[in-house]
């Protein structure tokens, strides 16, 4: 007999002699499991990937969501050289996997979270401002986070923190009329330059080339002031590809910007090969090709390796000059730089640089020394104790904020810095 208001429950039809089958039992956590594995594996992390399944952020949650979660990434794990799955005590997954094309595991995890999503939702943003259900990233970029993560669970902090939203997160239809209002706009206000300056230079600060950015949260408050463009990072990464085009038909005006500077400028693979910047190309002679400098974010070279090999051969042909972008210690410990062929390669600054131990810091100082065509930046440097950081590496190339006000005083970068090694020993 049907109950309109009685309370839903699962019903489970036993014949005579039959035991109920068991609903399956939430699985017990692997928090100490996984922070094991990647504290033994600190030094093995190169190709390693990691995906978090935010979970606990769903309002309602099933053991058999999990189940089908890991029948869904055992059936990947086929495509892989190493796939493990790690349930956590606040429900959330992560997987650790190497040798799987990103486009097969972002396939994968847009369909686990469609699944998900149509019968129920998220309470809030995840950990890294986005309104998605999954995190795709590489492991040595984010080890220290990810241990600190499971570290707060064990504590009982929860690992997913409450995240202050203050603007919704931009949507297809808003984004569409941002790039129809940008092919139409003067970007020239929002394109500013930081320069990469040598602090070894006693005597003058030498400016080694000025990279050309756009400003894209004072792009956000005059085109989308309601939006957060950078909450949903695949649209994000959508616009800044669109963003590329605009850039290059804003410098297409006129290149005299080049005459007696160099220029570092930040675009996508796919934009430097493509009819825009070929055109672009096309306006610059053999000298003013020499002062460009094509600045390629890592995670752009990992996903596209193919990509790369092309665009380091129309560089050499055309004169142009290769940064790789988004570096850190580990990654220039264990990237042969001078396969890569690139001219230079920036290292992001993090204070938790600064305890890397004796074994760490030698490696590290030996491979800046073994490169003879590539140079390091040390970039995103905030403070005085990167200058000093950069200085006992050997890197001489400096480029962040803590630069930028040296600058604006009026100071030599080199005398800063010695200034900072004497309070710093005292």
């Amino acid at each position: 007999m049907n109950r309109p208001n009685a309370p839903k429950r699962d019903w489970v039809r036993v014949k005579p002699g039959e035991r109920p089958v068991a609903l399956p039992e939430k699985p017990e956590h692997d928090d100490q499991k996984l922070l094991t594995l990647l504290q033994s594996a600190k030094r093995e992390l190169q190709g390693l990937r990691l995906i978090h399944l935010h979970l606990s952020l769903l309002k309602d949650k099933s053991n058999l969501d999990l189940m089908s979660i890991k029948r869904a990434m055992q059936e990947t794990a086929d495509n892989s050289s190493y796939l493990q799955v790690f349930n956590l005590s606040n429900d959330d997954v992560i997987v650790l996997y190497k040798g799987i094309k990103f486009s097969l595991i972002s396939d994968v995890c847009s369909k686990i979270e469609k699944l998900l999503l149509s019968r129920t939702t998220m309470t809030k943003q995840n950990p890294y401002r986005e309104d998605s259900l999954y995190s795709i990233m590489e492991l040595s970029l984010n080890f220290v986070s990810v241990i600190r993560f499971i570290e707060g669970l064990q504590k009982g902090e929860g690992g997913d923190a409450p995240v202050e939203q203050t603007k919704p997160p931009i949507t297809l239809e808003e984004l569409g009329k941002i790039e129809r209002a940008v092919q139409m706009f003067d970007l020239s206000p929002f394109m500013l330059n930081q320069p990469v300056v040598n602090i070894q230079n006693p005597t003058e600060n030498e400016y080694e080339y000025f990279e050309l950015y756009i400003a894209i949260k004072a792009l956000e408050e005059r085109l989308s002031p309601d939006f957060d463009i950078t909450a949903n990072r695949w649209l994000f990464s959508y616009f800044t590809s669109q963003l590329d085009l605009s850039v290059l038909r804003a410098l297409n005006y006129g290149v005299d910007f080049l005459r007696g500077k160099r220029l570092g400028l930040n675009l996508n693979l796919a934009t430097i090969l493509s009819a825009s910047f070929v055109k672009f190309d096309e306006r610059l002679t053999t000298d003013l090709r020499g002062n460009v400098i094509l600045e390629i974010n890592k995670t752009d070279l990992i996903e596209n390796v193919s990509m790369y090999k092309e665009v380091v051969d129309f560089a050499a042909t055309r004169g142009y000059k290769i940064c790789i972008d988004g570096l850190n210690d580990f990654w220039v410990t264990h990237m042969d730089l001078e396969y890569m062929a690139c001219d230079y390669a920036k290292i992001i600054w993090s204070p938790d640089m600064e305890s890397m131990t004796e074994e760490e810091i030698d490696a590290l100082q030996e491979k800046v020394r073994q490169q003879e065509n590539c140079r390091y930046i040390l970039a995103r440097c905030g403070t005085v104790s990167g200058l000093i950081w950069a200085e006992k590496m050997g890197i001489s190339l400096v480029q962040g904020r803590v630069i930028d006000n040296i600058l604006r005083k009026g100071v030599l970068v080199r005398d800063a810095l010695k200034t900072a090694q004497v309070m710093n020993d005292d």
